[in-house]
């Protein structure tokens, strides 16, 4: 938020240098974050009085003036475009030499052989207004002759204003921050409209229908007012608060916005159907053309201000063109209203219409500040556009609601800031910022966390508790240690020792989050690179997935900045293959790339995230070297990357199947499988998928690898698999045996299937099996295959018998051929 000193001085008396100013504002958690001073760049440029106004020879437009510019400077020639310069009026003049904001030095010129010692400004060349169409003409008591940098210079401050401080985002909320630094008292500007005449209620009426989106509305009637710029005062601040001058009575609803923190809305009350405003949610298929000249469809859940004939504005976001207030604006209602903060934020999000009203909306507004609201814009529209201000006012729902009551104990909040600070110097603070106490009673109870229900206080600590009446401006101060931060910052955070806790520490808990921080940890150790690639992604990425632009389970985004940012990701490849992609194209197609993200989907209308590990490989896996060449990545290090994370996480084995999963449609035919982990008493449970993907897939996204390896595993998976506690076993004291088995199988049967029978034959005393080779020829059939495996037999607690070995090297035959049709090679 802009904030121009000279308008904060309106309402609090303070004697800070500006940047002093700025650090103690920031101290408060209002962080400033820049300076600007407005005039700081004005070099000789003075008030001057047009003596004489003539027009310049053989010209359409230029005039010539006389300039008086008082003692020391004389008169001037200057030529001038502007066509709103009259004999007697008072305008700012660059002199010869003189530099303006915009780094134009300013010379002595000819125009159609005529002289011009100097330039009339417009204010927008000054940055005093937005106004470039002609000159300022200033006020007529404007010295002659004097800088104008000692007249209409000022200092604004950039203040980032956080989401919880709603109530900060205004003048009179900047100025109560800094009366609690200063001592000096608050300084609230009169509100009160004059009334005269007939009521309001005999020209407005106003309905809610929806009392849970908008519990107040209230309305004023101002008739007889003459739209015409603001007082030139008013447009100065509210250009250098960051806001346009458009009239004096629109002017007068952002200005109030700015000073009070409550945006308003002004209607031509003409535009108005029978003076009966509405408030209700909109109806199907209903549109409105709002104040930017776009006709937008309304969604049934926006709340919209309308008339008997339809939608006048949504609300809280943006008013609507029929009834905006114009040249022909003769009569006007005014609208202020508390509108649910939750509400106004999904509207803005809805229709991307982030206004400078639904920002403060959003944030919640201080109940009275409904009524104060609508008198000083009535009061302001009546002084400015010289109108007539109705006598009283529609309110929906007059009852102001009770305070919130904070109960909180001085020995705990002192314990929590670590610092000796006692009730009395508590209280003192708090009352600076507007926050009463009184002793707490037996009914209050110390709330832990908003939305939970609060805890009766402790004997020992009822006796000196306090409760803290928070003033309904604070939304941000609900449970104890609110208040505890708000002693501090009012304190002074600098003020508060260094301290270590002197509370005992929790036991220890084991973190959630450690199975991903363990996959990083161990990918990394292997050479990966991690990326963070964009939650949002295309249509075409989708496409290329197989999964269709208008597939139900996809989540759109309402209003995407992009169309390649349109949708959330069902799948992590597509980011990852951009990075590689972007890798390439700096020469660096050596890739090993992992991510760890989220992917949604819709099932049966609900959103549901799941976290997944995605893993690319692409160039070398092994680099060449002097004494062996290298070697391509393919699927086999994708699935031993996976078989080894596996092994490091949790005890089992992996059980791999020809099948098709969700990447089917971008894998290699020839190279893909599903991959499940055999959890004991539960059964397989699936992981997720490696392989290859399709050269079709990389020529579409423009990889020159020819091959690239990937792995899609579920993260919540492998933290159900995790092994939360290490088990050690002894070291052997005897030797293990290891036999040979050449298995001649269908060359069609996965080399797991082999591998399962063996394992579940062997049983206990298989300690570790082995795929050592894989032969295909001659003795054998031309569909057989041969698979030799190494078995590594071991008993803990004896050394096997040669009979025993046979006996049960002998029984997984017998299971191989009578579950695979499987037999030894001869």
């Amino acid at each position: 938020m802009r904030v121009p000193l000279s308008w904060l001085r309106d309402y609090v008396e303070f004697d800070f240098l500006p940047e002093a100013l700025a650090d103690r504002l920031t101290l408060l958690g209002m962080e400033v974050q820049g300076i600007e001073r407005i005039g700081g760049d004005w070099r000789s440029i003075v008030v001057g009085e047009l003596v004489q106004v003539t027009p310049v020879p053989a010209t359409d437009r230029l005039s010539l003036t006389r300039v008086q510019l008082g003692d020391g400077h004389g008169e001037l020639s200057i030529v001038t475009g502007a066509t709103n310069v009259a004999a007697g009026q008072r305008v700012p003049v660059a002199l010869p030499g003189a530099v303006l904001p915009d780094g134009r030095e300013i010379r002595v010129a000819r125009f159609a052989d005529v002289e011009s010692h100097g330039m009339l400004c417009s204010g927008a060349e000054l940055r005093l207004t937005h106004d470039a169409d002609g000159i300022l003409i200033l006020p007529p008591d404007a010295p002659v002759g004097r800088p104008l940098a000692e007249l209409y210079s000022d200092v604004v401050l950039d203040v980032d204003v956080k989401p919880n401080r709603g109530d900060a985002l205004s003048m009179v909320g900047l100025a109560r921050e800094v009366a609690a630094v200063t001592g000096s008292p608050l300084r609230w500007p009169d509100t009160r409209p004059t009334e005269t005449g007939d009521a309001t209620a005999e020209h407005v009426q106003v309905e809610v229908l929806d009392p849970a989106l908008c519990p107040r509305f209230v309305a004023r009637f101002v008739d007889a007012v003459a739209l015409g710029p603001s007082p030139l005062e008013v447009q100065f601040r509210l250009t250098a608060a960051g806001q346009r001058s458009v009239s004096n009575v629109v002017d007068a609803s952002n200005y109030v916005m700015l000073e009070l923190g409550k945006p308003t809305h002004t209607f031509d009350a003409a535009a108005v159907t029978e003076g009966r405003i509405v408030v209700r949610r909109a109806a199907a298929d209903e549109r409105l053309e709002t104040l930017d000249h776009v006709v937008r469809e309304l969604d049934p859940e926006t709340l919209v201000i309308a008339d008997p004939r339809g939608p006048l504005g949504i609300a809280g976001v943006i008013g609507g063109a029929a009834s905006e207030v114009s040249e022909t604006t003769t009569s006007v209602i005014i609208e202020s209203a508390i509108f649910d903060p939750v509400a106004i934020r999904r509207t803005a999000q809805r229709y991307a219409l982030r206004s400078e009203a639904s920002a403060r909306f959003e944030k919640g507004q201080e109940w009275r500040l409904a009524t104060i609201g609508v008198d000083r814009v009535a009061q302001l529209a009546a002084a400015w556009a010289g109108g007539r201000v109705a006598t009283g006012m529609v309110d929906t729902n007059p009852v102001t609601p009770p305070l919130t009551r904070v109960p909180f104990r001085p020995r705990r909040v002192a314990r929590l800031l670590g610092a000796p600070i006692d009730a009395a110097e508590m209280r003192e603070l708090l009352g600076r910022v507007e926050i009463v106490t009184e002793p707490a009673s037996r009914s209050d109870a110390v709330p832990a966390v908003p939305g939970e229900p609060p805890r009766p206080l402790d004997p020992e600590d009822a006796a000196s508790a306090l409760v803290a009446v928070v003033p309904g401006h604070r939304r941000d101060l609900a449970i104890e240690a609110d208040i505890a931060e708000e002693v501090a910052r009012v304190r002074g955070y600098e003020t508060l020792p260094a301290a270590l806790p002197s509370t005992e520490m929790p036991g220890y808990r084991q973190d959630p989050r450690r199975t991903v921080d363990v996959v990083r940890e161990l990918l990394s150790a292997r050479g990966l690179n991690e990326a963070v690639t964009h939650a949002l992604v295309g249509p075409r990425d989708h496409e290329l997935l197989a999964i269709a632009s208008d597939d139900p389970a996809t989540i759109r985004v309402t209003n995407p900045l992009s169309a390649d940012h349109s949708q959330l990701r069902r799948s992590l490849l597509p980011g990852l293959a951009r990075v590689l992609v972007h890798n390439e194209r700096q020469r660096r197609g050596d890739a090993a790339l992992f991510e760890i993200g989220a992917v949604h989907e819709l099932r049966a209308s609900d959103a549901w995230e799941s976290r997944q590990l995605g893993i690319l490989l692409a160039g070398e896996w092994r680099p060449g070297h002097w004494d062996e060449p290298g070697r391509s990545a393919d699927i086999g290090d994708a699935k031993g990357l996976v078989e080894w994370l596996v092994a490091r996480l949790a005890t089992g084995n992996l059980r791999y199947r020809d099948e098709v999963g969700t990447h089917g449609a971008v894998a290699h035919p020839g190279r893909r499988a599903s991959v499940a982990f055999e959890l004991p008493l539960v059964g397989l449970v699936e992981l997720g998928e490696v392989g290859e993907l399709h050269p079709a897939y990389l020529r579409s996204l423009d990889v020159r690898a020819e091959r690239v390896a990937f792995a899609v595993v579920s993260v919540d998976a492998l933290e159900t698999l995790a092994d939360t506690q290490r088990r050690f076993v002894p070291v052997p004291r005897v030797p293990a045996v290891e036999r040979d088995l050449a298995v001649v199988t269908p060359e069609t049967l996965p080399a797991g299937e082999v591998e399962r029978v063996i394992r579940e034959t062997a049983g206990p005393l298989l300690r570790g099996l082995r795929l050592f080779d894989r032969y295909q020829g001659p003795p054998l059939g031309r569909d057989e295959v041969s698979l030799a495996y190494r078995l590594q037999l071991q008993a803990a607690d004896r050394t096997l018998a040669e009979a025993e070995i046979d006996d049960l090297v002998s029984t997984v035959v017998s299971e191989l051929g009578a579950r695979l049709g499987a037999h030894i090679r001869g």
